[in-house]
């Protein structure tokens, strides 16, 4: 058992590095256009501050190549210093000098925000030198980022492996979710998948199918099943080298007796003319963009007698509006199912909160690629280096 804050004993007057998952969406004049992620924090936080601790909090944001000032941190401080005023600080550096000097200045309790880690090279290389600097200005690591638990950087996993460390309660919550859902799941347990990529989701539908009793597939992943099972896709998306892996997935779950459904009709797209083909078979240069109203209908059926939903991924070009209307019927269907559900990936999530039905979704996870490789029965590495108890 991984050791949480629960345990940490004696933080008064610490210095507590806390790596969190601030990468949220900023519009162009930096406000914050969903604060879900840093919302998920707040308990991890409010509990070191409470304790004393002289907590220094860090994430990192977009995929800047340098200094971006429209990839700033600050936006998430002053969002921070609204759950807790006249304790937040903001440093413009990662480390040196001037950390170290906002540091000293720290009284217990309060809260100093780095700047985005990405602004410096070394932490996604997982650099021993950006360890070494993240480690001087600590005596202890806290890991509540689960939206980059899968991977090896610097400041989830390097400094984890220098210093006492523990997980905070978002991990933590993540990792209780995912566990109950694979390893004693409810029955009728029905999985979702969408999404573009076939090739990040033919793993998780492979360890799905021991446990599944009906997986739904929709997205562009879609069209691979589809091009399995010899339907004509069109000019649809389709991973050609996949084919031959989708149609053992397909032939396996036939022979376990799980149900899996694909698209019978689509909302498609070929220069600009939108139609529905009501029909599995997309002709000619059309572009399947969504699942179709018999798809819709189809997939709702099997959601409303589940009674364990997990979904991952937009069953349709969800970004264009004209291609979202089965991801988000699908998605008031998962709330209306009355089952145990989980979402996670930001597509998903983010149709459940546009539908207005996100408070009906038992657990909305912040991590896609990590969720990913949990329901693919994976370990995470920044789970896997926490000590345990």
């Amino acid at each position: 058992m991984k050791r949480t804050i629960r345990e940490l004993n004696d933080i008064k007057g610490k210095r507590v590095l806390l790596r969190c998952d601030f990468n949220v969406p900023l519009d162009n004049w930096g406000d914050i256009q969903n604060a879900n992620r840093i919302d998920a924090a707040l308990p991890t936080i409010k509990y070191l501050v409470e304790k004393g601790a002289k907590l220094i909090v860090c994430s990192h944001l977009g995929r800047p190549k340098g200094y971006d000032k429209f990839l700033s941190l600050f936006p998430v401080a002053v969002y921070l210093m609204k759950s807790f005023p006249n304790k937040v600080k903001f440093c413009s550096k990662v480390f040196g000098p001037e950390v170290d000097l906002a540091i000293s200045k720290l009284r217990d309790g309060e809260i100093l925000m780095l700047e985005n880690l990405r602004f410096v090279k070394g932490e996604e290389e997982n650099s021993p030198t950006f360890v070494k600097e993240l480690c001087k200005i600590c005596d202890i690591y806290v890991d509540d980022a689960f939206g980059v638990a899968h991977r090896k950087q610097a400041s989830n996993y390097g400094v984890a492996l220098k210093k006492p460390n523990a997980m905070g309660f978002l991990i933590e919550k993540e990792l209780e979710v995912f566990d109950k859902a694979f390893k004693n799941p409810a029955h009728p347990f029905v999985a979702i998948f969408g999404g573009a990529k076939v090739d990040d989701k033919l793993n998780l539908i492979s360890n799905v199918l021991g446990m599944a009793d009906v997986i739904l597939i929709g997205g562009g992943m879609a069209y691979t099943f589809l091009q399995a099972e010899g339907v004509s896709v069109g000019n649809s998306i389709c991973s050609h080298e996949l084919v031959n892996d989708a149609k053992t997935i397909l032939e396996k779950a036939k022979e376990k007796g799980i149900k899996v459904l694909l698209p019978v009709d689509h909302i498609a797209e070929c220069n600009g003319k939108v139609k529905t083909v009501r029909q599995p078979e997309i002709e000619g240069e059309f572009v399947g963009f969504d699942i179709g109203p018999k798809t819709t209908k189809m997939f709702q059926s099997e959601i409303l007698k589940a009674k364990q939903i997990i979904w991952n991924g937009p069953l349709g070009k969800y970004e264009d509006k004209r291609f979202r209307k089965g991801t988000e019927k699908v998605a008031k269907a998962v709330a209306n199912s009355g089952a145990y559900s989980i979402v996670g990936g930001g597509d998903s999530v983010s149709a459940v909160q546009e539908a207005g039905v996100a408070d009906r979704i038992n657990h909305l996870s912040t991590g896609g690629g990590a969720s990913l490789k949990l329901m693919e029965g994976k370990i995470l590495p920044a789970v896997e280096v926490i000590d345990s108890i």
